[in-house]
């Protein structure tokens, strides 16, 4: 049995990959059981805060995704009531979580990332969406590939193939937030590569090769059985490989990220690695990468998660 006395898996939340997360709590919750550890799962809502004063836990284990999963608001609220957490700092998911400035950060030290614009609603609208998006055609080329800037789960994500497609894009990004990045669109290998620190420093999990059956990456294909086929590790040279992994390490260095995360990349026709975004608070279901990575490391899920658990408590709020 472990050490761990209360143990809290925070899950669900209201964000809209609500039920990524409660899938992902209840992945994190069953494996921590089958470690030995004795697991609370909790959603946010108005009576958290009470019961973990009430009954403060050794450590929490946060799934939530995207809003205040991924954006520090409920870590900041942990360290206000001093319970240590797994996972990065607030400071550090604000920065990582927008993904236009995440781009800027591993940029200034030296990773590929496709160029890219990022435009607020209200730019798009006051400036004139017809001549902004042509302008933006113009720069960057197609295809392109339109995503909101904080989120994830591929939410309000599409592939522009021809000018015609980018005014619904656009239209379907907002749906999801109110600032959309347009990058020119890497033809290539889609990789994940998560990164975990277990108190000796960030290493690389075996990169997981994606291929989805329509060849896109959307939610459906994310989440759903059967969709998309994996292979963990990918099927990538060595030196390719190393140099993935090499990519998500500085990321997560880069980006001050702690204990655990995910970058996502493409590998390009010549075989080079581009840095397109990373998630601090990675997917834990039945079809996530996280976990892919790490039976393909020879490690055992839950155990994983329970040391990760220790190493919060161990180190305090």
């Amino acid at each position: 049995m472990s050490d761990l006395g209360h143990v809290l898996v925070l899950a669900g939340g209201l964000s809209y990959e609500r039920e990524v997360s409660l899938r992902s709590g209840r992945r994190v919750s069953e494996g921590l059981q089958g470690a030995g550890v004795s697991v609370e799962t909790r959603d946010t809502d108005a009576s958290l805060v009470p019961s973990m004063l009430a009954n403060p836990p050794d450590a929490v284990f946060v799934t939530l995704h995207g809003g205040a999963g991924e954006d520090g608001a409920i870590r900041s609220v942990l360290e206000l009531l001093s319970i240590p957490y797994v996972g990065a700092d607030p400071d550090a998911c604000r920065v990582a979580f927008d993904k236009p400035t995440a781009k800027t950060v591993v940029r200034s030290v030296g990773l590929r990332t496709p160029d890219s614009v990022t435009l607020p609603k209200e730019t798009f609208h006051d400036l004139g969406a017809s001549a902004v998006l042509t302008r933006i055609v113009e720069r960057l080329g197609l295809p392109l590939f339109v995503k909101p800037s904080r989120g994830g789960s591929a939410l309000g994500a599409s592939i522009v193939r021809v000018a015609e497609e980018l005014p619904a894009a656009m239209v379907g990004c907002f749906a999801y937030g109110d600032t959309a990045l347009i990058e020119r669109c890497i033809k290539g290998v889609e990789i994940s590569v998560s990164v975990i620190d277990l108190g000796e420093g960030p290493v690389a999990l075996p990169p997981v090769e994606i291929v989805p059956d329509d060849g896109t990456y959307d939610y459906a294909a994310r989440y759903t059985a059967g969709h998309t086929e994996f292979f963990a590790p990918a099927r990538l040279s060595p030196e390719v490989s190393a140099a993935c992994s090499e990519m998500a390490v500085t990321a997560h260095t880069a980006l001050g990220l702690r204990d655990i995360s995910r970058t996502d990349l493409i590998v390009d026709e010549d075989g080079l690695p581009h840095f397109l975004e990373v998630n601090v608070a990675p997917g834990m279901t039945e079809t996530s990468l996280f976990p892919m990575a790490a039976e393909a490391a020879g490690e055992d899920f839950g155990t994983l998660c329970r040391v990760l658990l220790e190493q919060a408590a161990a180190r305090g709020a």
